[in-house]
């Protein structure tokens, strides 16, 4: 059995919400129930555009009058808290914003709150813990064979939704609360199993991923669209087109699917 390690996540900011309307606010904004996070766990959820488009995704902190959103970084978290301010309109909610945060994972040890996505990502924590810290890539590793996507890395701006990016199978929609922005289109998805494509882990035999974003193909046919890989290993998430499926997987190529 390894030591319990840590590894310093990348790219993470820090969104501050407290008020008197603080609940109602983000309730009726994003894509799980608020009224469920507790103090010793962690909700993950997303914001999405009125057609159910992914914007941000992020996880949030119960706290004494206030919640935090663990979020992107940099103009991402610049992004979000000035999109949080525009529907604030007349609610009592003050918001603020880090755009640089530090966040660790703590694998083998219950250090910090558990990642609500998957128990295989360990916990998560703002304090650096006293265990040894490992290289990045050994986090993204594990989120790629899990086939987690990780933010903008994977999920496109306005145009991926929840469910083709798998996020119900990881805890991030609620489908019993009340309508929230983007609900409608993201139930009519469910409820009509109308995605024709999904996020999925790859590994390519014979080369090194290519470029986020770059067309994947199987005996010259398009199947699919990389995503985020991991660095120096031959893994990566990609979404790939359902009907192309099998003739991925029984394909003797360059690309093998995973899990």
């Amino acid at each position: 059995m390894s030591k319990p390690f840590c590894v310093k996540l990348k790219n993470r900011g820090l969104i501050h919400i407290e008020g008197s309307d603080l609940v109602d606010f983000l309730q009726g904004l994003i894509s799980n129930d608020v009224t469920k996070l507790e103090a010793n766990h962690i909700m993950y959820a997303c914001l999405l555009t009125p057609q159910g488009k992914f914007l941000h995704d992020f996880f949030m902190h119960h706290g004494d009058g206030f919640i935090l959103l663990d979020c992107e970084s940099g103009a991402r978290a610049e992004d979000l808290f000035n999109r949080l301010n525009r529907y604030r309109l007349r609610a009592d909610v003050q918001i603020s914003v880090d755009k640089n945060n530090d966040v660790y994972a703590v694998f083998g040890e219950k250090i910090g709150l558990a990642d609500p996505r998957h128990f295989d990502l360990g916990y998560r924590t703002f304090e650096k813990p006293d265990l040894s810290e490992k290289d990045f890539n050994e986090w993204d590793k594990k989120r790629i064979l899990l086939g987690i996507p990780d933010g903008a890395r994977d999920m496109i701006l306005e145009r991926s939704t929840m469910l083709e990016c798998n996020l119900d199978k990881f805890n991030g929609i609620d489908w019993n609360k009340g309508c929230y922005m983007g609900q409608e289109l993201t139930a009519r998805m469910h409820h009509r199993n109308l995605g024709k494509k999904h996020l999925r882990a790859i590994e390519f035999t014979n080369e090194i991923p290519p470029e986020a974003l770059s067309d994947l193909s199987v005996n010259g046919k398009l199947i699919g669209q990389m995503r985020s890989s991991c660095k120096g290993s031959n893994i990566g998430l990609a979404m790939i087109r359902d009907d192309k499926l099998e003739e991925l997987k029984n394909d003797t190529g360059s690309i093998r699917l995973l899990g």
